[in-house]
């Protein structure tokens, strides 16, 4: 894995040039330390967070969520169907809307965005359950496996223009940042956070220009990883730990309540956020660099740039179903009220089972 990190990076960041051939031998050495590291434990395979999730508010008309992409979206790294991010995010939304959530998750560990084409007709195969909203995970394996990005952004857009077609509201977690995980070491932290960032920015411009909103996902957990290594990365030091999804979960969320217009939107911009009306390519660039930034599209060719205020929902909000919201969060929860997180939370549906294979890889 940190050899595929090595070159991705290289590749992604425009090549061994860019760090000159003196630091040639420096970069194979890091690249041989993080190999000790980097995958070095074992994450278990993604549980199965399919199902209906807020039972408290009733089982009729629930709204379909959709989860595509590899192995963050998947879930990988936690033990519990009630910690991956599909499952995180539909308690968050059943409490918002007061309305239960009904989940498919088709994401495949190891995906590439050339694995969205499948990903997507899987999914609308099936017409009684056209997806209200899709979330859309992909990138990691892109710049590990040195996919070139014209052809990763190609493949994203054409997936979001489907959702879309299809009347799905689309947001896209853009590639996390490679240069945050922990025993990756200068300079080959700033090449894996080059290409990393470089992919997210151009994600960003595609998926808006389709109709969809993007958050950046970036150094998302960087600070927190600082802090707390062995809580926000799972045993392979590779994938996030359940408090990682939580984290990432609470960014997105906000995201996807705007798209399904369940919480107002205001028309002013808050300048103390540091939110702003910008072209598109610079909004992408400057949400590339700011971990939570969420970019929509405006008036072509402008794009706002939001940083949404992540919020605990009161109890007297919704009820039992308010627990699922905190637990987004960051709450720890055994088991979220209503069928939310937990144990039996949700109800399994063995036709969207996730093939094995490349299950090793993100």
């Amino acid at each position: 894995m940190a050899r595929r990190i090595a070159a991705g990076a290289a590749y992604g960041g425009g090549g061994i040039g860019l760090v000159g051939v003196a630091a040639v031998g420096v970069l194979l050495a890091e690249v041989q330390l993080a190999k000790r590291s980097v995958g070095g434990g074992t994450a278990p395979v993604p549980p199965r967070g399919d199902g209906l999730y807020g039972l408290s508010f009733g089982r009729e008309n629930p709204l379909h969520l959709a989860v595509l992409g590899d192995s963050t979206a998947a879930g990988q790294g936690v033990r519990r169907a009630g910690q991956t991010p599909g499952a995180l995010l539909a308690s968050g939304l059943a409490a918002v809307a007061e309305r239960p959530v009904e989940v498919r998750n088709i994401a495949l560990p190891g995906a590439q965005s050339d694995d969205l084409e499948r990903q997507v007709t899987r999914l609308l195969a099936d017409r009684s359950r056209t997806p209200d909203l899709c979330v859309v995970m992909i990138g990691a394996n892109d710049v590990t496996h040195r996919m070139p990005a014209t052809q990763s952004v190609r493949c994203l857009a054409a997936a979001v223009r489907r959702l879309r077609t299809a009347g799905a509201e689309v947001v896209v977690g853009t590639c996390p940042d490679l240069g945050t995980i922990e025993p990756v070491y200068q300079p080959l932290r700033w090449l894996a956070r080059r290409a990393s960032r470089q992919l997210a920015a151009a994600q960003t411009i595609v998926a808006v220009e389709q109709g969809a909103r993007t958050v950046s996902l970036g150094d998302l957990l960087g600070p927190e990883f600082a802090a707390n290594p062995r809580e926000m990365f799972g045993a392979d030091n590779y994938h996030p730990s359940a408090e990682g999804y939580a984290t990432a979960a609470m960014a997105m969320l906000p995201t996807l309540c705007a798209a399904l217009g369940l919480w107002p939107e205001g028309d002013a911009l808050e300048a103390d956020r540091h939110e702003d009306l910008l072209p598109v390519a610079r909004a992408a660039a400057t949400a590339a660099s700011e971990a939570g930034t969420e970019v929509t599209g405006a008036r072509a060719p402008w794009a706002l740039l939001k940083h949404r205020r992540r919020r605990r929902l009161p109890a007297s909000e919704a009820g039992e179903g308010a627990a699922q919201g905190a637990a987004v969060a960051g709450a720890p929860t055994e088991r979220a009220p209503g069928g939310g997180p937990g144990p039996g939370g949700g109800r399994d549906r063995g036709a969207d089972r996730n093939p094995p294979d490349r299950a090793h890889r993100r």
